[in-house]
């Protein structure tokens, strides 16, 4: 933890078991919300347990890899995380999305500032997994234009990431 915290690693890899300190616990502490400069975080599990990826989210990771992923999965988590983007394991994000959208309520804290009608549009390609290159060409915008409405997004939801916004999503029952 000190040395992630003294170094500033552009992106630190997280076991979700260690000795002393799990991983989720590391996370919060390097990502969570309450941290004035957060890291990027990816934690790497062989637990394929949903408690397990909720919680490692939750607590700020931005993305969320079995093991048994393989090396060019965990090289494109490595770049998304550090692109501010986010990458979970594909086997188990079916689970992910249908747990948000199971839990889902009614009553999810509306922005102050409400989202645009393109904004909700980047929001939504966002929540399908879509890369910023392909929201550019399916919403044809620049790429430019979709990092302000990311910006925007993010500053209006309180969100710190692509994570967070397609938790608000789903949450909110934007997508399903």
């Amino acid at each position: 933890m000190r040395q992630a915290r003294e170094r500033r690693p552009d992106v630190t890899l997280m076991d979700n078991r260690m000795p002393g300190l799990d991983g989720i616990q590391a996370t919060r502490l390097l990502a969570g919300p309450d941290v004035p400069d957060p890291m990027r975080v990816v934690v790497v599990t062989t637990y394929d347990v949903d408690e397990n990826v909720y919680s490692a989210l939750r607590a700020g990771a931005c993305g969320f890899l079995l093991k048994d992923a393989g090396p060019r999965l965990l090289v494109e988590a490595v770049r998304a995380a550090a692109h501010g983007e986010s990458l979970v394991s594909p086997s188990v994000t079916t689970r992910l999305l249908a747990h948000f959208a199971r839990g889902a309520s009614s009553r999810v804290a509306e922005p102050a500032d409400p989202l645009t009608a393109r904004e909700l549009d980047v929001v939504r390609a966002v929540a399908r997994g879509r890369t910023n290159a392909e929201i550019s060409a399916e919403l044809v915008i620049s790429l430019s234009t979709v990092k302000t409405h990311l910006g925007g997004v993010q500053r209006k939801l309180g969100v710190r990431n692509r994570t967070e916004m397609v938790i608000w999503a789903w949450e909110s029952r934007l997508v399903g």
